[in-house]
């Protein structure tokens, strides 16, 4: 990997937020500031799209077997013809193509099954709510030139493709047309290694009795630890100093004065970190040796008459048997 130029300190690469997550929507709050949202691109909108495809099928299997039987049942037989059945599949084609995305969109805040499957949303252009009226416009260029496309639509699949790939935002034509896009509801952290022990805590972390840190404070720990870099100041001291309070009162002894908190919240997740690890390997070493793996070849010492004899030394020659029928050969 290449080294990244360094950054003034201050000064906050284009396209990332402050907490270094990328956020590329251009979306900001009424406060005047960015929000850390992602726009969607054209591979997640393509997977949501397979799985809604996947609903508006089911949905018109279902229309075509409830619907069908009861204009059966309930029209008479001289009205029901071509031109009648004729209407009736169009409407079924308008519900599952256009009403499935609007009815989704507006009831589950701009979210259909694939989108929420994938984690991905429509808003306006300016991160509120999509309107019903958003979402109708969307929808009817959608299914006029982008999917199923109803005009020229391998053409307008090209096209709508091309226009996706070449939007800052990534949005479609039916994006554009109504004034929306479609973003990512998960926020995506990096992964950062807990901190490791400094050298002068070593031997004081060696020391440390922690029977009685519990699972769930050492989780928080670890989470200020990994995550503390995106906690502003004075809330980031006061937090460390706070969990310190806590696994102060269930470790000992006390630590060396003059130590940062977060350097000694450090030591002690790496110190039970530490013996966590020499617990759990003892543990397979004895499962090992009770219990061998039949799929691991066993390790055979030589038997003695294979064992090369020592320099100097003759082999003993075989003892002789008698040929009696008490000692048969």
């Amino acid at each position: 990997m290449s080294a990244q130029p360094p950054v003034p300190a201050g000064t906050v690469p284009a396209g990332v937020d402050p907490a270094g997550r990328w956020a590329d929507a251009g979306l900001v709050s009424g406060e005047a500031v960015a929000l850390d949202v992602r726009a969607a691109r054209l591979g997640s909108r393509v997977l949501a799209l397979l799985i809604d495809v996947v609903g508006q099928l089911f949905c018109a299997a279902l229309l075509a077997l409830t619907l069908t039987p009861l204009v059966l049942i309930v029209l008479p037989d001289q009205v029901v013809d071509r031109a009648l059945t004729g209407a009736l599949e169009t409407l079924g084609l308008v519900l599952v193509v256009v009403g499935y995305p609007v009815l989704w969109e507006r009831l589950n805040h701009g979210r259909t099954p694939g989108k929420l499957a994938v984690g991905l949303r429509v808003v306006s252009a300016d991160g509120g709510p999509v309107q019903w009226r958003q979402s109708l416009t969307r929808a009817l260029v959608g299914a006029a030139v982008e999917w199923p496309g109803l005009v020229l639509p391998l053409l307008s699949w090209v096209a709508g493709a091309t226009v996706m790939l070449t939007d800052p935002r990534g949005r479609r034509l039916g994006d554009l047309v109504a004034g929306t896009m479609v973003v990512h509801t998960r926020t995506t952290y990096p992964w950062r290694p807990a901190p490791a022990i400094v050298a002068p805590l070593a031997g004081w972390a060696a020391t440390l009795d922690l029977t009685r840190l519990d699972d769930a404070l050492a989780l928080a720990v670890r989470q200020y630890l990994t995550r503390g870099q995106q906690i502003v100041e004075p809330h980031r001291s006061r937090l460390a100093r706070e969990l310190w309070r806590e696994v102060a009162a269930v470790t000992a002894p006390t630590p060396p004065p003059g130590v940062p908190e977060p350097l000694l919240l450090a030591a002690v997740l790496a110190e039970r970190n530490r013996r966590g690890s020499l617990r759990l390997r003892h543990q397979r070493a004895l499962t090992t040796a009770l219990w061998p793996d039949p799929a691991t070849p066993a390790v055979v010492a030589p038997a003695a008459a294979d064992r090369p004899a020592p320099a100097g030394v003759r082999p003993a020659a075989p003892a002789l048997r008698s040929a009696s029928p008490d000692h048969p050969a």
